[in-house]
């Protein structure tokens, strides 16, 4: 098993779900920031992402040589991805709001029913065979699996924003 609590923050999102209505999931306290509805939705679209890129570095047949960039390995040595707000290229409603609740359940159950399954694979995976990350550099299967808990960890300070603006509304 790898030592990776990539799950269990998966788990923190799921269990946090049952405090919102899905009017508050929807919220959105400025135009371009995104609801708590739209930055779940956005933690499981990158998991899958991610989750995409694992399977890529296992049945990689050719070996990748680049490191990681000096963001990436200061990310990997700490553990956490850099306290920094990422501004994505993408329009902010790209990201959509959630139909319901029980899609962000859905979507969450199903990062963790993948994560259980990589948890046992990645091990076995030849960690020269990678995937570049725009930022962080090339990652193998184990870094992609952690990226998963890095990342979503990462908006958990955004979660703890949006929680302030709701109740700035009286939401």
């Amino acid at each position: 098993m790898i030592n990776n609590d990539s799950p269990a923050i998966i788990e923190q999102y799921k269990r946090s779900l049952a405090e919102y209505t899905i009017d508050q999931l929807r919220y959105k306290s400025e135009e371009d920031v995104w609801s708590i509805g739209q930055m779940y939705i956005h933690v499981i679209d990158v998991a899958e992402e991610y989750i995409g890129h694992i399977h890529t570095c296992t049945i990689a047949a050719q070996e990748e040589h680049g490191d990681k960039t000096e963001d990436g390995t200061k990310a990997f040595l700490e553990k956490a991805w850099p306290d920094v707000r990422v501004k994505l290229e993408e329009p902010v409603n790209r990201t959509r709001n959630p139909d319901s609740k029980d899609e962000i359940i859905a979507g969450l159950e199903q990062v963790l029913k993948k994560l259980k399954y990589w948890e046992e694979h990645v091990r076995g995976a030849n960690p020269a065979c990678k995937v570049r990350h725009g930022w962080f550099g090339w990652l193998n299967a184990r870094e992609w699996f952690e990226m998963i808990g890095m990342h979503s960890r990462h908006h958990l300070r955004q979660k703890a924003r949006l929680d302030q603006k709701l109740a700035e509304a009286g939401l």
